[in-house]
């Protein structure tokens, strides 16, 4: 099941709402034929309205709009919202709604993130329907053209005709949608695949992660707003450092939306420290971005690389193998590492007691729920 290496296609890296909100905007203004979207997040706001304004806009002129939300992340979407939707001809579908079944499938959830336009060009990352994304949260997004559009389609559809999918629109609706599967004239051959992950059942995300790490050479560069690592994943990054690849993290500062997952994250600063990994915390704002490097291979979409992402959510990244590209995010790590704090040893192993407790009792909570099955 993991995604095929394709050739032919071209990523732009889009750092910051800046840049990524409105190339989406565009894309999905332009849309001739098809529109898919698969969010965790959607909530009622500034982003929303106008995102459902321009859904809705697509939708009047024939274009098919497919739109995707997982059933707890969207609960924040109004009715008023939702009834504007399919009034305006939007399918619309939930991931998994909470119900009175089992604890484990409620925690099953839908974390991906996907815009595709026409089965030509896709968009990936971290980023939600949020006004959060408008003003306070740092993410980062990648446009994709070429042939591994196809394969997010064939992920979307899959999902969406799902026996855990529900809502109004018709699972009928992606059968015959069409892609642009063969690489465009001009485009420089850039090397990329589409991976995902389906909870503890299928790993591919956490697997092609270790493979690199385990195989790095110069450096590995990891940024993550909930740093809760596996313990498999911590060896890895400590034998890296040991043997003298650059490991780096690039985490959240005090701004953080769950302060939780943090305390549960640092109780693993002081081995990892020990092995010479270098810890940032980004101070201008709360980074909510994922995005790896190791070496020239660059992982970039909806998974953090935590206990909770790898056991219960369905993700998806795309990977790129392209020096060039690989170039860009180094630029962009680089940015957000001198507007960081870095971690020093010796201070780290004199924080307060206050902070210890904090650690450990947020990482017995943590340790408690990935036991969860």
């Amino acid at each position: 099941m993991h995604g095929n290496w394709r050739d032919g296609n071209h990523f732009e890296l889009l750092p910051e709402a800046s840049r990524f909100l409105p190339a989406m905007f565009e894309a999905i203004e332009q849309a001739q034929a098809s529109i898919l979207i698969e969010l965790y997040l959607m909530e009622s706001g500034r982003l929303a309205t106008a995102l459902i304004d321009a859904l809705v806009s697509s939708a009047q002129r024939g274009v098919t709009v497919l739109l995707l939300l997982d059933g707890y992340g969207a609960m924040g979407l109004s009715r008023h919202d939702r009834e504007r939707l399919q009034e305006g001809g939007v399918a619309l579908r939930f991931f998994n709604p909470l119900g009175l079944h089992s604890l484990t499938r409620n925690l099953t959830r839908d974390h991906r993130k996907l815009v595709v336009v026409d089965g030509r060009i896709a968009f990936t990352g971290g980023f939600g329907a949020v006004d959060e994304f408008l003003d306070a949260w740092y993410e980062v997004a990648v446009r994709i053209q070429g042939p591994v559009v196809a394969d997010w389609v064939r992920l979307f559809c899959r999902l969406w005709d799902s026996p855990l999918t529900r809502g109004r629109g018709p699972s009928s609706l992606v059968r015959g949608l069409s892609t642009a599967a063969q690489a465009e004239s001009g485009y420089r051959g850039m090397r990329g695949r589409a991976i995902w992950g389906q909870g503890y059942r299928y790993q591919a995300i956490r697997h092609s992660l270790h493979e690199r790490v385990a195989s790095a050479r110069q450096r590995i560069w990891i940024c993550t707003p909930y740093f809760a690592p596996t313990f498999s994943l911590r060896l890895r990054l400590a034998r890296a450092a040991r043997r003298g690849v650059e490991v780096r993290l690039l985490l959240p500062g005090k701004r953080h939306d769950h302060p939780g997952v943090r305390y549960a994250g640092q109780r693993f600063y002081g081995r990892l420290l020990k092995a010479g990994v270098h810890i940032h915390e980004f101070q201008p704002t709360f980074i909510h971005a994922k995005f790896s490097l190791v070496d020239d291979w660059v992982s970039l979409g909806s998974c953090n690389f935590d206990h909770w992402s790898l056991h219960w959510n369905l993700e998806a990244n795309q990977e790129v193998s392209d020096r060039r590209f690989a170039g860009e995010v180094a630029l962009l790590f680089e940015q957000h590492f001198a507007d960081s704090h870095e971690i020093e040893p010796r201070m780290w192993s004199r924080r307060p007691l206050l902070q210890r407790l904090k650690e450990w009792l947020f990482g017995t909570l943590d340790g408690m729920l990935t036991r969860l099955r």
